[in-house]
């Protein structure tokens, strides 16, 4: 039984604030990897930013994705992930055309349910770290569901209520599943 689940979705469906409300009840929590890799290129004049060379900041997900795997097995009990390796590779795969998803992902898995969030209209905002717009992130959506679904994941898709309710809600899915020490 795998430990580490991943938390995905559309963007600005509130994946970033479940996994916030997860970290403060004590759960080890990895960040997403698209924004910190944002972060890092901002810092400096790094181009491997999805405005700029979207194939170079995806290859930069994906090797991060791979050492985020690695590094979390350091922590005990749930390790949950803001995105993972899967949609990395199905970002990278999309731009590129290689087959990423099965090149990377058959091999690593993560726990079997995986929990998505829902295109929010209500609650969608752009900032300085995601410019796009509603209908690529439904677009992205679409294409998360359709990478990790022949992967044979159970895709759990997260109701759209409070933050508390959320956070519950992936608890109890979890539960009888209770991690190896």
């Amino acid at each position: 039984m795998n430990r580490f689940v991943v938390i995905s979705g559309c963007s600005g469906g509130g994946k970033s604030t479940l996994l916030a409300a997860l970290s403060d009840r004590g759960y080890a929590v990895v960040e997403e990897p698209g924004r910190r890799i944002v972060e890092d290129e901002t810092k400096g004049s790094g181009s491997a930013l999805p405005w700029v060379d979207m194939t170079a900041f995806a290859r930069r997900a994906v090797a991060m994705a791979l050492q985020d795997r690695d590094d979390a097995s350091r922590y005990e009990g749930w390790v949950f992930f803001d995105r993972g390796l899967v949609d990395a590779a199905a970002a990278l795969e999309h731009v590129s055309g290689e087959p990423a998803v099965e090149r990377f992902c058959q091999a690593r898995r993560y726990h079997k349910r995986v929990f998505l969030v829902p295109p929010w209209p209500e609650i969608y905002v752009t900032d300085p770290e995601r410019r796009h717009g509603l209908d690529t992130a439904m677009a992205e959506y679409d294409r998360l569901l359709a990478a990790y679904s022949p992967l044979g994941y159970d895709i759990c898709i997260l109701p759209k209520t409070g933050i508390t309710e959320r956070a519950d809600f992936v608890l109890q899915m979890l539960a009888g599943d209770e991690p190896a020490q």
